[in-house]
């Protein structure tokens, strides 16, 4: 006799054997990369932008990591002075369900005080916080709804 009682999800969908890798310029759902992204321990940065799958290249010191850490030391100022802001380095923020970005830096204003964005329960950002920042190199740009390199 079977039980009408619906089954858990896990047991709904049996995890799969092996799940392909992410791979620059895959078109996913938020869902997906996760799934993905998740099952890739060693992968250091990966983000879903209209859907389609970025993945960091190395970087080099002047071009990123010099003005990364300025930004960083500015944001730190910015929010050590004022209160009810939260600063975060490289979080992934769910901003909708085709766009993951992992921004170099965030600024968010407490909820509490009326900010956009929150925590989910597994510890993501959700909604747009007030201040993304992403450094770019001269030859490239990123925005939020995407990615494309420009000849100089």
């Amino acid at each position: 006799m079977m039980s009408s009682q619906p089954l858990p999800l896990s047991s709904e969908f049996p995890p799969p054997r092996h799940l392909p890798p992410l791979e620059n310029g895959d078109r996913l759902t938020s869902r997906e990369f996760e799934r993905r992204y998740n099952a890739m321990p060693e992968l250091k940065k990966a983000e879903l932008i209209e859907g389609t799958v970025y993945m960091a290249s190395p970087l080099r010191f002047q071009p990123h990591a010099q003005p990364h850490g300025r930004l960083i030391t500015w944001l730190g100022v910015y929010q050590a002075a004022t209160p009810q802001v939260q600063m975060g380095i490289e979080p992934t923020v769910r901003l909708d369900r085709d766009n993951q970005p992992q921004p170099d830096g965030v600024l968010l204003i407490n909820p509490e005080s009326g900010g956009n964005s929150t925590l989910s329960e597994d510890g993501y950002l959700e909604g747009v916080p007030e201040l993304l920042v992403e450094i770019a190199a001269r030859a490239c740009f990123q925005t939020i709804t995407t990615k494309e390199c420009r000849r100089s």
